[in-house]
């Protein structure tokens, strides 16, 4: 039986972007003996098809490419985890901007930036009772230390605020723990935020979370937490999924659970950083701005690859690759490596406020920061006209699948200046595994795949470079 649909009108989720047209260039597509990204079956938009030799050498030329997936190991290998306040940081910053000055970018250079220094210092937990069982265990971002002799008390077991708030007279003198299964990052990751005020709140001595990801090998997750005037500060942790599993199976059977928990995180004077920026300049309108990037600094432990390393070295190797083939857009492409995004977000707060006055030429903001694997297009949040015309460019992504432009979209970094403004956008991947690795020991290079880095470069550089070099700039809504 053959199978037919209408293309815009009723696409149909087959592992590619729905051709985007205008209305004279719908037809029908037979997909029952064909691939849908068989060439013949892609209708580019009007747009798209003014950039589709440009479109297509981006493309091809990322995905032949080694160089920028080898450069992502490099960063990570040679410095490390890059927590702000760090010498790691500071140092593959300072790489960063030589290899860009190599690279032959334009306007190569740092932005000051203060960043906050937490460090995480010695650190353990132990299971004293019923048995003895040292226990993977990471200290939450900004969380203070225990005393010298560390704290050894009971686990109180709660699977949700409600059920801590009903059983609050049994938790004074107690280490609550929030054993929690993930759901989804955003309703699971309120524990390691507003824990240790919680816990606090009703008299406990500590708080530990089940880490926030769907899967782990003894892997605990860190990340950052946060405390509330008036309420004590209490030393705040995550352990396993396995572990808080298992105590919770064992509280579940009357066993009494007992740890001792030894920390040594504390804040230091905040510590000079910079977001890195490079550019393309435009041909025609140089001042206005395409924007893209990723958060250069990462949590202490792993390497950052995927947080958020991959997301910095593709939006950087995607407009290397326009200096490569000589493309220069009739916009200013700018790559932008934010810094503090972790525990601070001062630098994307600083690059807002360092480029201010400007912002009404910043024509789109784009971000990665969702690991690199395999794109499956963007979510965009601006005007309906201007996600039209992204819709258009995206069918030029069709070959490699990563052409569906949504509504609803962004990111950490550009949300100062989507917040005055600017139409931003996020890269959208296949990150059903993000979260095994994400803010743990675990997030290294090897994790990665060359083909899928590469399909996020090629995602990235045809986006950007078209928004940029369009005869048009790209809508927006009207500032008061």
């Amino acid at each position: 039986m053959k199978t037919y649909f209408i293309t815009l009108l009723i696409p149909i989720f087959i592992g590619c972007q729905p051709p985007q047209a205008s209305r004279q260039d719908i037809r029908f597509v037979d997909i029952s003996h064909e691939p849908s990204s068989s060439t013949s079956d892609i209708v580019l938009g009007s747009i798209a098809k003014q950039h589709q030799s440009d479109g297509k050498k981006l493309i091809d030329v990322a995905m032949s490419d080694t160089a920028g997936f080898l450069r992502l190991g490099e960063m990570c290998e040679t410095f490390g985890p890059r927590i702000s306040g760090s010498e790691n940081l500071e140092n593959a910053i300072d790489w960063i901007l030589l290899e860009m000055e190599k690279d032959g970018l334009e306007n190569v250079h740092g932005e000051h930036v203060m960043v906050p220094k937490w460090v995480r210092g010695n650190e353990s937990a132990q299971m004293i009772a019923p048995w003895k069982k040292d226990m993977a265990m990471l200290g939450l971002g900004g969380s203070i230390g225990t005393p010298p002799s560390g704290i050894t008390a009971e686990v109180m077991v709660v699977g949700s605020f409600d059920e801590l708030t009903e059983r609050a007279n049994e938790a004074k003198g107690k280490i609550v723990l929030f054993n929690v299964p993930f759901t989804n990052y955003g309703k699971t990751v309120q524990y390691r935020s507003r824990g240790a005020v919680a816990a606090a709140e009703v008299g406990a001595l500590a708080s530990i979370i089940r880490s926030v990801g769907p899967f782990s090998m003894n892997t605990p997750h860190t990340g950052n937490s946060h405390y509330k005037d008036g309420v004590e500060k209490i030393p705040h942790a995550a352990i396993t999924v396995e572990d808080a599993a298992m105590i919770g199976r064992m509280a579940a059977r009357g066993q009494m659970v007992k740890i001792k928990l030894q920390m040594e995180g504390h804040y230091e004077d905040d510590s000079p950083s910079r977001n890195v920026v490079a550019e393309i300049k435009g041909s025609v309108y140089p001042d206005e701005v395409i924007v893209m990037g990723g958060h250069i600094d990462s949590w202490d432990v792993g390497q950052g690859a995927m947080d958020d390393g991959g997301g910095c070295v593709a939006a950087w190797q995607a407009v290397k690759l326009m200096k490569d083939l000589g493309l220069r857009p009739k916009r200013t492409v700018r790559v932008v490596l934010w810094t503090n995004e972790e525990n601070g977000l001062r630098g994307g707060n600083a690059y807002r406020d360092a480029h201010k006055a400007s912002l009404d030429n910043h024509i789109l903001a784009i971000e990665s920061d969702a690991g690199v694997f395999k794109p499956s297009g963007f979510g965009f949040s601006g005007t309906d006209d201007a996600l039209a015309i992204l819709q258009d460019i995206g069918t030029l992504l069709t070959p490699i699948e990563s052409g569906i432009i949504t509504k609803g979209g962004g990111g950490a970094d550009i949300g100062p200046i989507m917040r005055e403004g600017v139409p931003g956008m996020g890269l959208r991947v296949e990150g059903s595994k993000y979260f095994w690795y994400h803010h743990t020991n675990a997030d290294t290079w090897d994790k990665l795949d060359q083909d899928e880095f590469n399909r996020c470069v090629a995602t990235m550089a045809v986006m950007a470079y078209v928004v940029a070099d369009m005869d048009e700039r790209l809508p927006r809504e009207k500032t008061k």
